[in-house]
């Protein structure tokens, strides 16, 4: 889908701006947002992942999952 967009240019012909219609400015915005979404929650897993490489490493004990979840209980 080609989006119509108008540039609005300087003196020199240099283009300094862009307009978007309304509705594919949303659908950009939606689009961003659920990226940072999963940037997030893979950004989360890929910490979780290097903690737990070192905590093996370093011998130190680890929460299970069990452990885990009855906390929410709790």
């Amino acid at each position: 889908m080609a989006i119509p967009v108008k540039y609005m240019v300087d003196d020199k012909g240099q283009k300094t701006s862009v307009l978007v219609p309304i509705k594919a400015w949303t659908k950009i915005n939606e689009d961003y947002s659920k990226l940072q979404k999963k940037i997030e929650i893979l950004t989360g897993i890929k910490d979780s992942l290097q903690e737990i490489k070192s905590a093996r490493k370093s011998g130190k004990k680890l929460q299970t999952l069990k452990d885990f979840l009855s906390e929410g209980n709790n």
